[in-house]
C-alpha cells in the first residue's frame, strides 16, 4: 500500500553571517500564499534564497527542505539539488526580463527550462491569467513597470513550477502599478494549485493575498499562523500601532447600485462597502483597520456610519501613551479597535464586556 504523498513544505537550516544569523524551522501548507513578512533585514530573502538553493545554509545544521513530498536538500544523507534541477519559479524586485526580446519570446525562454512532458501549466493559462495577451509582440523594454513585472511572473510559470517564490514584486511600483497588478495576483492564488512564498514587508499586500503568515525578527521565527489570526494577535507588533486592522473573509450577498455599495456578509453579520467589480456569492476579503472602529455600548441610531456590529471585548492592551487596542469578538471573526483610554475607561471597557463596533463604510479596503 503507497503512503499518501506529503503535502507540506518543509524547511529547516541555519544561516550565519557577520553579525546575523537565520535560524528557521518550518512546516508550511503545500497550497496556497504564504507571506514572509517582517521588517528589513530580518531575514526573508536569506530565506528564499536558501529554499531555491541560492544560498548555501551553515554545513554543521542538518538542514531539510522538501516541497509537497520532493526533498530538494537532506543533510542528514547527503542530498542537495542545485538551484537548476529545482523546479522553482523566482521573481525579483526587478523583474529581470531580456530586453533584447519581445514578451513571447521572454515567456518561451522560460518554456525551454521544463521538458515539454513535464508541462502542468498550459502557457495559454498563464498568458490570461495575468492579462498579457495584448503585449505578446511588444518588446520587454517598452513595458510599464507593472506590465514588467506581471509578465516575469509569467515566464516564472512558464517553467511549470512546484514552487513559486515572489520577492516583494511590488516594491518597486507606485501605488497605481501595484493596485494595478494585485488583482491579477489574486487571480493566481485562486485558479493556480500551487504553493507561493510571498515576501513583503507592505501589510496591506500581505492582507490581501497571503492565508498564512510567517513572522521574521532577526533572523528567528516569531509567529507562524493564518493571516487573519496572527493580525489580530495583542502579543504580536501587527496588533498595534497606525497600521493595525482586522481581515474579514466576507461573501457578496447584493450591491445598492444608485449607491454605489455591495453587501458582504461574514459571520459576524453585514458591512456596507464600497462598490466592488464582483458577482453576488463571490467571496470577498475586507481589511477594518482598529483606527476606524470605534465603540458603543448600544446601537446608535441618525448617525451616518453604516456598519454596527455586536461584539464582545476579547482583551486590551496599551498601544502607545493614551491608546489602548482592543480585541473584539464580532460572531467568531476577529476585529481590533483602536480607542484612548479615557473611551475604556468611560465605557468601563473589561473582557467580555458586550459592546457595538461602529465602521464607516468608506473606511473598509477591500
Amino acid at each position: 500500500m503507497s503512503s499518501a504523498v506529503d503535502q507540506r513544505l518543509h524547511a529547516r537550516f541555519r544561516l550565519s553571517h557577520p553579525g546575523f544569523a537565520l535560524n528557521v524551522k518550518l512546516n508550511l501548507h503545500g497550497s496556497g500564499v504564504t507571506a514572509l513578512f517582517g521588517a528589513s533585514g530580518s531575514g526573508k530573502t536569506s530565506c528564499l534564497r536558501v529554499i531555491a538553493g541560492l544560498t548555501h545554509s551553515d554545513p554543521d545544521c542538518s538542514a531539510y527542505i522538501a516541497v509537497n513530498g520532493e526533498v530538494w536538500q537532506d543533510d542528514a544523507v547527503g542530498l542537495f539539488v542545485p538551484v537548476h534541477q529545482r523546479a522553482i519559479g523566482y521573481v525579483f524586485q526587478d523583474a529581470n526580463l531580456f530586453t533584447h526580446l519581445s514578451v513571447a519570446q521572454n515567456l518561451a525562454f522560460g518554456m525551454t527550462r521544463v521538458a515539454p512532458q513535464k508541462r502542468r501549466i498550459a502557457l495559454d493559462q498563464v498568458v490570461a491569467l495575468l492579462g498579457i495577451g495584448h503585449l505578446l509582440q511588444r518588446q520587454s523594454g517598452t513595458l510599464s513597470g507593472g506590465e514588467r513585472q506581471r509578465v516575469a511572473i509569467a515566464r516564472a510559470l512558464a517553467t511549470s513550477p512546484r514552487l513559486l517564490l515572489l520577492d516583494e514584486p511590488l516594491a518597486a511600483l507606485d501605488a497605481q502599478r501595484k493596485a494595478e497588478i494585485l488583482p491579477y495576483l489574486e487571480n493566481l492564488h485562486s485558479e493556480l494549485d500551487l504553493p507561493v512564498l510571498y515576501v513583503s514587508h507592505a501589510l496591506d499586500e500581505v492582507a490581501r493575498l497571503a492565508d498564512q503568515m510567517v513572522l521574521l525578527d532577526a533572523g528567528r521565527v516569531s509567529a507562524v499562523g493564518a493571516t487573519h489570526a496572527l493580525m489580530t494577535r495583542l502579543d504580536l507588533p501587527l496588533a498595534h500601532g497606525d497600521g493595525a486592522g482586522a481581515l474579514i473573509h466576507a461573501r457578496i450577498s447584493g450591491h445598492e447600485a444608485e449607491y454605489h455599495l455591495t453587501l458582504a456578509d461574514f459571520p459576524g453579520g453585514r458591512l456596507r462597502v464600497a462598490q466592488q467589480k464582483r458577482e453576488i456569492g463571490q467571496a470577498l476579503r475586507l481589511r477594518v483597520l482598529a483606527r476606524d472602529v470605534s465603540l458603543t455600548l448600544a446601537p446608535q441610531f441618525g448617525t451616518s456610519i453604516l456598519n454596527i456590529l455586536p461584539a464582545r471585548v476579547v482583551a486590551l492592551a496599551d498601544d502607545s501613551p493614551g491608546q489602548v487596542m482592543v480585541a473584539l469578538d464580532a460572531g467568531g471573526t476577529a476585529l481590533l479597535a483602536r480607542i484612548t483610554k479615557k473611551s475604556v475607561d468611560a465605557l468601563a471597557l473589561a473582557p467580555g464586556s458586550a459592546v457595538y463596533a461602529q465602521v464607516k463604510g468608506v473606511a473598509i479596503v477591500g
